[in-house]
């Protein structure tokens, strides 16, 4: 099954586990503007040498490069059968020069998904996590909490407090959130609700890929 994808929703939302859930099931890439911005630096082309001058210096990689970058990744082979993109796009630009790229190879995306998770929700979920030190297992301080016994060795990562949770979120509200007019205007997007077990937000996608 050919299926062309895009993932929406706010940091802490669970795009993660249920992109691990879709490529599986679909047998599809995942393709992250992390992973090709590091490939293409790692490349040593001429592409990657520009995208590595923005980042020695500390600075974003313009728009311009990283839709360079995505279209070359979108025209390798393991994407003639579909794809998911994580990360990307994050603007309306961006959305517009994929809409483009896409256009000219007449494979149009197929769904755009969009896991909804209110804030407040998603502040209890992240500020609450917990770590292992010594196994990497991941706690939840009220969802799955850890046993008596290790209980005070567990650390919280410094980004997962609320007042940087709250500074992500209204950068996605700022930026990202936009997209959803874009993509409701096109007709593909799929809203998801995301509150639930892993399992139930599987299923209830599932259902909006294949009714």
């Amino acid at each position: 099954m050919s299926i062309r994808l895009v993932f929406l929703g706010p940091p802490g939302a669970g795009k993660g586990t249920q992109s691990a859930a879709l490529i599986a099931r679909y047998g599809i890439p995942q393709i992250s503007t992390g992973d090709i911005i590091r490939a293409a630096m790692r490349s040593g082309s001429e592409l990657g040498r520009q995208v590595e001058s923005y980042a020695n210096a500390g600075k974003l990689v313009p728009d311009e490069l990283v839709n360079r970058l995505v279209a070359d990744r979108l025209a390798q082979a393991d994407c003639e059968s579909g794809f998911l993109l994580d990360g990307y796009p994050r603007t309306v630009a961006q959305a517009e020069a994929l809409d483009g790229v896409l256009s000219e190879h007449g494979r149009p995306l197929d769904h755009v998904l969009l896991l909804d998770v209110a804030d407040e929700a998603l502040i209890e979920r992240i500020t609450g996590r917990r770590s292992d030190p010594e196994t990497g297992h991941i706690y939840h301080v009220k969802f799955d909490p850890p046993p008596a016994d290790i209980a005070g060795r567990l650390v919280q990562r410094k980004d997962d407090t609320e007042e940087i949770l709250r500074q992500r979120l209204q950068e996605y509200g700022d930026k990202t959130a936009q997209l959803v007019p874009h993509y409701e205007r096109a007709g593909t997007l799929r809203r998801i609700d995301g509150v639930g077990s892993p399992k139930q937000i599987e299923e209830r996608i599932r259902l909006a890929l294949e009714g």
